[in-house]
């Protein structure tokens, strides 16, 4: 198996491409996840003004996140909560394990949180004793079977339900050995049994946060699952972890931004779980944490402030672009080797992880546009992109076939005689060696196309012929 690394990426993406499995279970990208958004975003008129406030707001906490972090910690402590500011992954780790050992944890619960998968929190907390569980379905499911997500809303996403079914199997071996497990109702069921009993016991909760309230300290999940409610409200401790950009100024800037989240993440007007928590139990309250920590991590967030990549930081990672985005629907999430996939995680991890480790990333992309278009932060997905590509050629982190490929290409375009004379040569030969069938089946040149699809071979004249004649 090839390793799970971005800097695997060209053989990810064959091994991909050959799992009929796979493809399979990315029919339901292709079609559902796109299909619901639509809907979604055609009942509501001002869908297009919605996305250009949200994007304002975000610009706004982006210009003033040093004030609204602050006032956000102000607020937090008032209400009970710890907040504790970590500059990178490890501080990040550590500052978690800590509270889980004041705590004397043995189990924790986790609500969904790719920032959590971001900084390996998962591998870090085994290593110090304690044994963290995931209780998202799709999150429980790849946790079943030792697989990072797949997709930053649906985890699970390249498992087919049989898939499902022979894992849980495997892992709840004192379950009757001839239990039905066909249908998805079942594999619900046995999933919410196995737990049951996980949240009653466990000794600290860890959610993610969608977006952190600086007026009023409230971490905001959003969720189609009660596990986010469980995890926050049955263990004696509750830990928000959130990176710098979550912040919003008010209540009302939330509901701004969640009238986007769902239409634009499942296709919901929204979600079926929407909490604000904050602070510790009070005297009289039924349920909530004694303890109550919020983690924000920087992680070299705070260096795309002001620069050509702060856009990026608008991202509410709701995965529109990545529903949409053609490459991922070939591939999956898996080939692109990081936890951040399609076209966000083209752009952000290279920008959190490195470019060298990730050069492959920013060239994943046919810049069809969709992302863009259907991005409700407004972010100029391409852009960035191209940028990126920018930057991987000038530290020469392309193939030299590419980058020599590139130099013969401008220096022709900087001579149009010359180059219409190479694109005359070319086109005479590519019609001698397809004129039979009017394509051509096999190419050296073009073996990653024709070794999937016929090369058209080009028309007598080409498109500026075709051009010129039309004027006259």
């Amino acid at each position: 198996m090839t390793p799970f690394s971005s800097d695997h990426f060209p053989d990810n993406v064959h091994i991909a491409l050959a799992d009929p499995s796979l493809q399979a279970a990315l029919l339901n990208v292709r079609t559902t996840f796109r299909n619901s958004r639509g809907r979604a975003v055609a009942e509501v008129p001002e869908f297009e003004a919605l996305r250009t406030a949200g994007a304002g707001i975000k610009r706004h906490v982006l210009e003033n996140l040093d004030a609204y972090l602050e006032q956000f910690e102000a607020a937090a402590i008032a209400r009970g909560t710890q907040v504790h500011f970590c500059a990178d992954a490890h501080s990040a780790c550590e500052t978690i394990a800590a509270i889980c050992r004041d705590r004397g944890a043995t189990l924790v619960t986790k609500g969904k949180s790719m920032l959590t998968e971001e900084i390996g929190l998962n591998p870090y907390l085994i290593e110090q004793g304690f044994t963290p569980v995931e209780t998202d379905l799709g999150e429980y499911i790849v946790q079943l079977r030792g697989e990072p997500p797949s997709h930053i809303i649906a985890p699970a996403c390249h498992v087919k339900k049989e898939q499902v079914a022979e894992t849980f199997r495997l892992a709840h071996p004192n379950r009757p050995v001839d239990r039905d497990l066909s249908t998805h109702d079942a594999l619900l069921a046995e999933a919410r049994a196995e737990l049951r009993a996980r949240f009653l016991a466990a000794d600290v909760g860890i959610t993610g946060a969608n977006m952190l309230i600086a007026e009023t300290g409230d971490a905001v999940l959003v969720t189609n699952e009660g596990n986010g409610d469980l995890t926050q409200n049955l263990p004696p401790c509750h830990i928000v972890v959130a990176s710098i950009e979550k912040i919003v100024p008010t209540l009302e800037d939330a509901a701004s931004i969640l009238r986007l989240l769902g239409r634009s993440a499942t296709g919901q007007a929204a979600s079926s779980y929407t909490t604000l928590s904050g602070g510790v139990r009070r005297p009289g309250d039924c349920d909530g944490p004694v303890a109550s920590h919020v983690v924000i991590l920087d992680k070299g967030r705070s260096a795309f402030l002001g620069g050509p990549f702060e856009d990026m930081l608008r991202c509410i990672r709701c995965g529109a672009c990545i529903n949409h985005c053609p490459i991922f629907a070939a591939i999956g999430g898996h080939a692109y080797g990081a936890v951040y996939v399609g076209p966000m995680g083209s752009v952000l991890t290279p920008l959190l992880e490195g470019l060298v480790a990730a050069r492959y990333l920013p060239h994943a992309c046919t810049m069809c546009g969709r992302c863009a278009k259907v991005c409700p932060m407004q972010i100029p997905l391409p852009d960035l992109l191209r940028r990126l590509r920018d930057d991987t050629h000038e530290r020469d982190l392309t193939s030299v076939q590419s980058r020599l490929a590139l130099r013969v290409w401008t220096f022709l375009a900087e001579h149009p005689i010359l180059f219409h004379g190479v694109n005359w040569i070319v086109a005479l030969v590519l019609r001698m060696f397809g004129r039979r069938a009017g394509v051509l089946r096999r190419w050296p040149l073009a073996s990653g196309w024709t070794a999937s699809r016929d090369l058209p071979v080009p028309q007598a004249g080409g498109f500026v012929g075709r051009v010129n004649r039309d004027k006259s």
